[in-house]
């Protein structure tokens, strides 16, 4: 339907809206709507993937499946690959990152692709067994539900940055019937910062869309049942916080690592074959890797950890082997980010939040598991399980409330929450140690993009150097005479000159206050060179610097204005005061 045709039908709503009803709780309406259509999409797109799985794994006998799920994933990678192509004309951005940049530099416009290429592409991809998870994908969609009904509905660009947030926390309380781990998801994830009046209608869809999951969709994905934890445990559960970190830290690495691979490789097709390929040989050789794994964390926690060798090639040496399962377990927790980067790097679509999930879990079993064999200690593997999880989201998406409260809700495990915040908070700041920014923000950091605790940062890195330059400063030759100087100064609104050659290249500067005494000596009018006057600048501007390092060098020099060269040739002046007055202008039209 034509824009046109749609603002037509909804002017008079709009303007009887304006008449009737205010702000405040205009705003609590759309946060109800898009709770309502962000859970309906979470919910569409899980019990969609749920039930193709089994129709594909239905018709395939037992003794010929393991064969099914290896070549399965090239299908799915395929089809999303072919759907990009023709349909969204090449173009998917995947991941929360592309929202980040969204809120950050384009005022949280998403575009409307997003309301359904993010769940096309994902339930190919994971329906056919791709190894990530469907958080990131039913986030970017509940994010792109909160932008276009605001647009639509015509309310600020504030409320549009919420209504993109109330879609993100949406989604993740749909997924996972987490309202408080879908607001706080939004708080330290997708939004930079909040005021407390903005929480209101954040809460009300993530509510909102945890009814509508709670009728249509089946309970909690994973079932936790304990009362109690030993004090005496704690040492191992802060070892057990620097396992996960570290895992973190390695789980990053290794993604970007596998991205940077998959960038510098041409040709769509070759990587379609390739990660089809590799992934299908992961798959059966561990199983486990195929889809999301949540099954395989649910076998976990009610103990039936002998299963995780079920379908590979290990089962034929028998399923009650302790060193079986534990080798089938640590090389899928080690493979698992690898399986999750071949599926997105060969153009299937997924996250790392279900595969951070998914290797906490096998972390926390393997801890526990080895503990127990060595004697050291007999501890519950559940509850390192559960912990293990919170560890590692933690430390992958750098979201600590989040963590302890999503793995609480969603496996009832509050009786845990000592644990928990001592696992999530160690193993998060160890994480950040090794790896200042997480795995959504870390590429955008890299483009000058930077959100959170970093909005000072932020704010100076929208703006362009280019535009702040100013060139109406006169320049001069080494070869000008002080008498020359003299009527140059008279003429001039500055009293900064820069000394170029005939080539355009900065030789040094020349100040009022450096050549004041020469002024009065007219005897020198015509001996005196300029050459023999101006300074060296107490540093240079080069155009790729960024505005922070500039702000930082300024201060340090104790210089109002350096000049910008770019490869030995004058440009200009960048003055602090323009910085300054750009950085004014771009923190009063975010915060409009």
């Amino acid at each position: 339907m034509p824009k046109s045709i749609v603002h037509r039908l909804l002017g008079p709503l709009l303007l009887w809206r304006l008449r009737y009803i205010n702000d405040r709780a205009y705003l609590i309406l759309l946060s109800v709507l898009v709770g309502i259509m962000a859970g309906l999409a979470a919910v569409l797109l899980k019990n969609s993937v749920h039930y193709s799985q089994y129709l594909i794994f239905a018709w395939v006998p037992e003794q010929y499946r393991v064969f099914a799920l290896s070549l399965y994933p090239i299908i799915g990678i395929s089809l999303s690959v072919l759907f990009t192509r023709y349909v969204l004309g090449g173009t998917l951005s995947r991941g929360i990152g592309p929202i980040v940049y969204n809120i950050a530099r384009q005022n949280s416009i998403v575009p409307r692709s997003k309301l359904f290429s993010q769940m096309v592409t994902s339930f190919f991809t994971v329906t056919f067994g791709g190894s990530a998870g469907l958080e990131a994908p039913i986030s970017v969609t509940g994010s792109a539900i909160g932008s276009n009904v605001a647009r639509i509905l015509r309310v600020g660009k504030r409320e549009r940055r919420l209504l993109v947030g109330c879609g993100a926390a949406a989604g993740i309380a749909a997924i996972f019937n987490s309202p408080i781990a879908g607001v706080l998801f939004a708080v330290e994830v997708i939004l930079s910062e909040l005021s407390a009046p903005f929480f209101i209608p954040l809460l009300i869809a993530s509510a909102t869309a945890t009814v509508v999951s709670k009728l249509l969709y089946a309970g909690q994905p994973f079932v936790l049942i304990t009362t109690s934890w030993p004090v005496e445990a704690i040492p191992l559960y802060l070892l057990l916080a620097l396992f996960t970190a570290l895992l973190s830290v390695y789980m990053i690495r290794v993604y970007f690592a596998a991205e940077r691979f998959y960038e510098r490789w041409p040709g769509a097709y070759h990587k379609i074959l390739f990660g089809g390929l590799a992934l299908g040989l992961l798959v059966f050789l561990f199983p486990p890797l195929y889809g999301e794994g949540y099954n395989i964390v649910q076998l976990l926690l009610s103990g039936q950890s002998s299963h995780l060798v079920d379908g590979s090639l290990f089962s034929v040496y028998g399923d009650e082997s302790v060193g079986l399962v534990l080798l089938v377990a640590i090389g899928s927790m080690l493979l698992k980010v690898v399986a999750t980067t071949v599926t997105v790097g060969s153009g299937g679509n997924g996250g790392m939040f279900g595969s951070s999930l998914f290797v906490g879990a096998l972390a926390g079993f393997v801890y526990a598991r080895i503990i127990n064999l060595s004697g050291i200690d007999t501890v519950p593997e559940v509850h390192f399980i559960v912990l293990g999880m919170a560890g590692m989201l933690a430390g992958v998406i750098h979201a600590p409330l989040t963590a302890i409260f999503l793995i609480a809700e969603i496996t009832g495990g509050y009786a845990l929450f000592v644990p928990l915040m001592a696992v999530t908070s160690f193993s998060y700041l160890i994480t950040k140690y090794f790896e200042p920014y997480s795995v959504y923000t870390r590429k955008l950091v890299k483009q000058g993009i930077y959100m959170h605790a970093d909005r000072d940062r932020g704010l100076l890195a929208q703006l362009d150097l280019h535009h702040l330059i100013q060139r109406d400063f006169v320049s001069v030759r080494p070869e000008t005479t002080l008498g020359e100087l003299v009527d140059i100064f008279r003429h001039a609104t500055r009293n900064l000159f820069p000394v170029v050659n005939s080539e355009g290249e900065l030789q040094g500067i020349v100040t009022l206050d450096t050549v004041r005494d020469a002024l009065f000596d007219d005897e020198h009018y015509k001996t005196t060179l300029v050459r023999d006057l101006m300074i060296q600048p107490p540093a240079i501007v080069n155009p790729d610097d960024t505005m922070l390092d500039t702000l930082r060098c300024m201060e340090q020099v104790g210089a109002w204005a350096l000049p910008v060269v770019d490869h030995g040739r004058y440009v200009g002046f960048l003055l602090k005061s323009a910085i300054l007055a750009g950085y004014r202008k771009q923190l009063i039209k975010e915060t409009d």
